[in-house]
């Protein structure tokens, strides 16, 4: 029996837009005007939680239908617990990369669907975390990988699903995640509104 609630994911990553795809489901895409700001103290798995409920909540405020759902995510890399956003210019990514050459580091992905039941709504969140570890990064693989202009609007200064994908060594856990979306937990989040796929 298919669902008669409309899903919309809040976000503008193509990412995201096309890992959604996968699962099968029909939805729509808005995007989540929020202050991204980490709090001060905040732990990592706590603020990454937080944008993702923070972005769903957004976009249902913006509708009055009670027959819509709202799948939030929000990604975070980090190592220890400094938290690696997008890259302000070259030198801030340069310094990323620095960070994460020869090293282990986590990504973490969490998504909040935010959705009607029993005449209000209720809020699912779950989050996963993946360690990738990088092998070398000379100093002339960081200026080609910046001039691609792939790296600009990325967490951590990079995508694992394209030209980095040459420093990575070993991933353990979800690849889906630390490209913006873990499948089978989103795919979980979304029997409670009979989205799911399988």
């Amino acid at each position: 029996m298919k669902s008669k609630i409309k899903l919309i994911l809040a976000s503008a990553s193509p990412r995201r837009r096309e890992l959604l795809a996968q699962l099968g489901c029909k939805f729509s895409v808005e995007s989540a005007n929020i202050d991204e700001t980490r709090h001060d103290s905040e732990p990592a798995n706590l603020y990454v939680q937080r944008l993702a409920e923070e972005k769903a909540a957004y976009v249902l405020s913006q509708h009055k239908a009670n027959d819509i759902a709202v799948l939030g995510a929000d990604t975070i890399v980090r190592k220890d617990d400094t938290v690696f956003g997008k890259p302000e210019n070259k030198d801030d990514a340069r310094r990323i990369w620095q960070l994460l050459s020869n090293s282990s580091h986590q990504v973490t992905t969490a998504v909040c669907l935010q959705y009607p039941e029993n005449a209000e709504f209720k809020k699912a969140t779950t989050a996963v975390t993946t360690t990738v570890e990088f092998g070398s990064i000379s100093d002339q693989q960081m200026e080609r990988y910046w001039g691609s202009g792939e790296p600009q609007d990325k967490a951590g200064a990079y995508g694992i699903q394209g030209l980095a994908s040459a420093w990575v060594k070993l991933i353990h856990g979800s690849y889906s995640s630390v490209v913006g979306l873990p499948l089978r937990e989103t795919n979980e989040l979304l029997r409670k509104i009979n989205h799911h796929w399988l």
